[in-house]
């Protein structure tokens, strides 16, 4: 479904162009953000392997571990109903981690993985767990300590000083994350309520 919108929005902007006499515009647009496209993937690309490259340091030495152990107890608080040594515990703390440095990228693979066992847990039911909802809502808005996207983007735009967003990116994800759980043990206190779980 995406797709056709995305085709219909490019046809509407080209016959647009068309009728207003603005092709020239548009093909002038078309290649500069070809050319922007590829230099910001190419900054991007650099700044991800460098900090892949340091969470694959931490995680050989154990920094991971350490701070995985170090979340469990308020992951369990937060998961109640995931067994403390079931798979899907481990793949949503390393999910964390990852967007904890901001890591999006690396996130989403163990995000896919940590579903696909809270679905496990779930009897394969096609309707979204207490677990399910409360990692979604987490991972959608996770604290992040170091924004390497956002700092890479900038350092490719020749940013004075490409690494000011840290601090305030601290602040409101810390806030977007609490704001998130409060919101989720909202609704599950509702829907409890209710008499559905």
């Amino acid at each position: 479904m995406i797709n056709y919108i995305w085709v219909g929005m490019t046809l509407i902007g080209v016959i647009f162009a068309m009728v207003n006499g603005t092709m020239d515009a548009v093909n002038e647009a078309l290649f500069k953000g070809a050319k922007e496209g590829v230099t910001l993937s190419l900054g991007l690309m650099s700044i991800l392997v460098f900090w892949l490259g340091l969470m694959k340091i931490a995680q050989d030495s154990g920094l991971l571990d350490k701070l995985s152990a170090l979340f469990r107890p308020i992951i369990k608080k937060l998961f109640p109903e995931v067994p403390a040594n079931h798979p899907a515990m481990g793949y949503i703390l390393s999910n964390m981690m990852a967007n904890f440095f901001g890591l999006g990228n690396a996130a989403t693979p163990l995000g896919i993985k940590a579903m696909e066992q809270l679905k496990n847990l779930n009897g394969d039911k096609n309707t979204a767990s207490r677990s399910m909802i409360t990692f979604l809502a987490i991972n959608t808005s996770s604290i992040t300590l170091v924004p390497t996207t956002v700092i890479a983007i900038r350092m490719t735009y020749n940013s004075a000083s490409p690494t000011d967003i840290v601090f305030p990116t601290i602040i409101a994800t810390a806030i977007s994350a609490v704001g998130a759980i409060l919101i989720d043990r909202y609704f599950y206190r509702k829907r409890v309520r209710n008499g559905r779980r």
